[in-house]
């Protein structure tokens, strides 16, 4: 394989917030990228997962880019209509839409000879790279749950869900005590027959408010999180009170450990008994669902808002590295043992991707410039250096920008180190893997 002419040019998988952000660094750095998406938009999540009322949790200043202010009348909390203008406005005022083909999906990516990867695409074309940088998302692997018994209903994924015709006079029942659980909940609430959520495990609940301010703004990144974390108990107590008079389970973690609910709607149409918590599901049989107390209702439509799984379908089962929700890469993305391979955006950090994609591609910018002058793997430089394999998806916002000016600083040293490396091991290369003899064109995948 003659490879002379393609080194130094990268594939960016995925136009949403995470990949456009990615695009814009790579542009602004002088690196030469493709850019493709799966949908038919650019948007991401935010034009193929959402439902038509749905609402950032977070508030504007933190959801926006930090190098791209979203217009003064947007509202406090933007709709995902909002969400979808801005993202295009970016997109065009960044010069990046000429670069982004849609309706382009990736079904294999394969490690081939001097280090390069090869991309397979549906429509037949295939492609070679010095790098891939995969951001296509965490909130498109539908995670359902399996029932005993048989349900004479409809069963859907909360992903599923558009618009709240499809609950209008029915008797629906919502799997889960998340964002999008409550969300579809409360709209059951005020359009369905009847309305249950059943909860399995306990979850906080957040008010978006406190004092007519976000949440977010009383998080101060010189305030340690341990007293934080106090404060915001203190409030919770005095704001909503005690889950148990809801009829909800009592957290049974402390706040922050796992993604807590952004909201208080559902709260209200509890009390105002639009709305009934119920236990986790036993079983199903016809039309009723009997949950673990051994109630039951009788349902029209369950709404599982069970989450996703953290999915890369397209790559070998060598490098398909997560565990959960977690993908198992150093410094936020690479390998250890391969370098042109970047898993970006699997992290889940408390506020929004507005201060940390656009950091974040900038940096990696300065990484894949770094991975051009060394022949190791960055990430087996990291894995040297005494950084170690995440063990969470969740962070706090402040946290994710510390490390990443920290890996930012670091990189001269990353380079005497990748030196040093280079000695040891000589000529390092990617290990081939082959390609299955046959691939899925129709892989479900964003």
């Amino acid at each position: 394989m003659d490879t002379s002419s393609l080194y130094g040019k990268y594939l960016i998988i995925g136009a949403g917030p995470v990949g456009l952000a990615h695009a814009k660094g790579l542009k602004e750095a002088g690196l030469s990228y493709d850019h493709v998406d799966a949908s038919a938009a650019i948007g991401g999540n935010w034009f193929h997962g959402v439902y038509d009322t749905a609402h950032i949790i977070s508030p504007r200043k933190v959801m926006e880019y930090s190098d791209f202010p979203m217009p003064d009348d947007y509202p406090e909390f933007p709709s995902c209509h909002h969400l979808l203008r801005y993202y295009n406005h970016y997109t065009d005022y960044f010069g990046l839409r000429e670069k982004i083909e849609l309706n382009k999906k990736v079904i294999y990516i394969q490690p081939v000879e001097n280090s390069l990867w090869k991309v397979c695409f549906a429509d037949g074309e295939e492609r070679i790279y010095t790098g891939v940088l995969v951001c296509n998302g965490h909130h498109w692997d539908k995670k359902m749950p399996e029932f005993e018994g048989q349900f004479s209903g409809e069963i859907m994924h909360s992903k599923d869900y558009k618009s709240p015709d499809q609950l209008k006079g029915k008797r629906v029942v919502v799997i889960g005590a998340g964002n999008s659980a409550c969300d579809l909940a409360s709209e059951a609430a005020r359009v369905g027959k009847a309305a249950y959520m059943s909860i399995r495990s306990s979850a906080w609940f957040l008010p978006k408010l406190i004092s007519g301010y976000p949440l977010s703004h009383f998080a101060k990144p010189w305030v340690p999180a341990f007293i934080q974390k106090a404060m915001l108990k203190i409030g919770l107590k005095l704001v909503v009170g005690d889950m148990t008079r809801y009829g909800l389970p009592k957290p049974d973690h402390e706040v922050f450990e796992k993604h807590p609910t952004i909201g208080t709607e559902a709260l209200h149409y509890i009390k105002h008994g639009r709305l009934t918590p119920k236990k986790g599901i036993l079983r199903l049989d016809g039309n009723r669902v009997i949950f673990t107390d051994n109630t039951e209702v009788e349902a029209d439509l369950i709404v599982a808002a069970t989450g996703f799984h953290l999915s890369y379908p397209f790559l070998p089962k060598e490098l398909q590295r997560t565990k959960g929700a977690v993908a198992k890469v150093y410094g936020g993305s690479m390998l250890d043992d391969y370098k042109g391979l970047y898993l970006i955006g699997w992290e889940q950090a408390r506020g929004g991707v507005g201060a940390l994609a656009p950091r974040g591609a900038e940096v990696l910018a300065k990484i894949l410039k770094l991975q051009s002058k060394i022949k190791v793997p960055v990430g087996m430089i990291l894995k040297d250096s005494g950084y170690t394999l995440p063990v969470t998806h969740l962070g706090g916002m402040f946290d994710v920008l510390k490390k990443l000016d920290k890996l930012e600083r670091s990189i001269p040293a990353f380079l005497r180190k990748g030196q040093e490396l280079d000695k040891k091991y000589g000529d390092f290369q990617n290990k081939i893997l082959p390609q299955p003899q046959t691939l899925n064109k129709n892989l479900e995948v964003f």
